[in-house]
């Protein structure tokens, strides 16, 4: 039997999501009136658009600046995206405003995996497999690739969950992107980012 969804509940769908009205209202029919599993189903579609707008260039953008209130910690991150219009949104701004705070306390070292150095990896591996040598030798393997991979959720900034947890319910930094780019339309790239700690 279908599941009436209502008018209000397709706007606070909308209003919590930032995605259209029929593909809330879509997601809701699919979900069974479920709203947690219509979240679900628009972020995954959310992230597979994104995915696809990835290929489009992002020439605009903005700089934004943190400054811990102890003055002892900086960050600036450049943000892209496609439009002029977007750059400008409070949206947008606010993102790049996040990420910037997320930088200073979580204090990664790159943004995606692709920018890891093949001998940073390499390094870690045999650091984490030489660890594992009291391990039987069959499980050695699984044990390195594992701590490698928790490595990588540690040092990429993309891997990492925002460091308000609560507020943004435990989602990486690539959820919360995709999450912008599904809303805006345009492809959003966190380009680069530098943090500075005095002392370090």
């Amino acid at each position: 039997m279908a599941v009436d969804i209502s008018a209000q509940d397709v706007k606070a769908l909308r209003e919590r999501t930032g995605a259209g009205m029929m593909d809330c209202k879509n997601a809701l029919a699919e979900a069974d009136g479920d709203v947690d599993k219509a979240i679900e189903l628009l972020r995954v579609r959310g992230q597979a658009q994104a995915a696809k707008r990835g290929e489009r260039s992002a020439s605009e953008g903005t700089v934004q600046s943190y400054i811990h209130t102890n003055r002892q910690v900086g960050v600036l991150v450049e943000i892209a995206c496609e439009t002029d219009f977007v750059a400008r949104t409070p949206d947008f701004i606010a993102f790049a405003k996040e990420i910037a705070l997320h930088v200073a306390a979580a204090a990664p070292l790159y943004v995606s995996e692709d920018d890891v150095p093949e001998a940073d990896r390499q390094r870690e591996l045999r650091i984490f497999q030489e660890q594992a040598a009291d391990k039987p030798e069959e499980v050695r393997p699984r044990i390195a690739e594992g701590k490698l991979r928790k490595w990588l959720e540690e040092v990429v900034l993309l891997n990492q969950p925002h460091v308000r947890g609560d507020d943004y319910e435990g989602r990486t930094i690539e959820e919360l992107r995709a999450e912008l780019a599904a809303k805006t339309g345009e492809n959003v790239v966190i380009r680069r980012f530098a943090r500075f700690a005095v002392g370090d």
